[in-house]
């Protein structure tokens, strides 16, 4: 008796132990409105300045190194030199870079040994043809009267730039690694000089000729005498461009570089004798 009293009281307890399995409801509340702000894609930006400057790159890129202190335009806004030449917005032109105020243009390569029209070439004005240097058209050979003993042709001076380097015969990795190069094609010292320089390493004498402005001056000494040029035009071009190598009737040097970062142009300046 005892033992079923037992077992009908551990029936009982399971019984009223046991609980109905059911799901439980749950209520969630969404977000308010000010929770989630509005999609970009159409969600009008508003600025500073309410939207009034135009869509500039206002970046490094852009950045601008101040004029001289005391030059005319010290005090000028958005005046002075590109921090980043070769990265400056609009700096490549499809008609030659705009540098420092000054417009050059940039023309299609001609072939090399071609005379462009209007280069006065014997009695009268060239209108296209083979180039044949003669004294008319200025050109001075290199001969070997000319090298001074140390084994240059002459010394190239830039004042505003702080350029002082021997200029040697050739453009070679080997040549440019002493100085400056003369290009074997052009004259040393009538006419048309063309000269080449490092813009970087330990001879980067023409690091900064991009820097240049229409005015400053350039001296060159040889054996010939001493010049001195006026810079008329510094452009950006393509490194196949050859027509600045050409012949010229004025007396002027031209100096060429690579643009940094970018292998496919050149920093050309233009100087004519003053």
């Amino acid at each position: 008796m005892k033992k079923l009293t037992m077992l009908f009281s551990l029936l009982c307890l399971t019984l009223a132990l046991t609980v109905p399995a059911s799901a439980l409801d749950y209520n969630i509340d969404g977000p308010g409105d000010p929770e989630y702000g509005k999609s970009t894609s159409i969600e009008p930006v508003v600025t500073a300045d309410r939207g009034e400057l135009p869509n500039v790159d206002v970046s490094k890129n852009a950045a601008l190194i101040p004029p001289t202190f005391g030059s005319p335009t010290a005090y000028t806004l958005n005046t002075g030199n590109p921090l980043t030449p070769n990265l400056a917005p609009g700096y490549m032109l499809g008609e030659g870079a705009v540098i420092n105020g000054n417009t050059g243009v940039t023309v299609a390569p001609p072939d090399f040994n071609t005379i462009p029209s209007g280069i006065v070439s014997g009695s009268g004005t060239n209108t296209g043809g083979t180039a044949t240097p003669t004294p008319s058209t200025g050109f001075t050979e290199v001969t070997s009267d000319l090298y001074y003993s140390g084994g240059y042709l002459a010394t190239l001076k830039i004042p505003s730039l702080n350029v002082n380097v021997k200029v040697y015969e050739g453009t070679t990795s080997t040549i440019l690694a002493k100085g400056a190069g003369h290009f074997e094609d052009t004259s040393i010292w009538d006419g048309n000089c063309a000269i080449a320089g490092h813009n970087r390493g330990t001879n980067c004498y023409f690091g900064d000729i991009h820097n240049l402005n229409v005015g400053d001056t350039i001296t060159l000494t040889t054996r010939l005498g001493t010049r001195t040029y006026s810079v008329t035009s510094v452009n950006k071009i393509s490194e196949t461009d050859n027509s600045l190598l050409a012949p010229t009737a004025e007396n002027c040097v031209t100096l060429f570089t690579c643009v940094r970062n970018q292998r496919a142009y050149r920093w050309a300046v233009r100087a004519v004798e003053v």
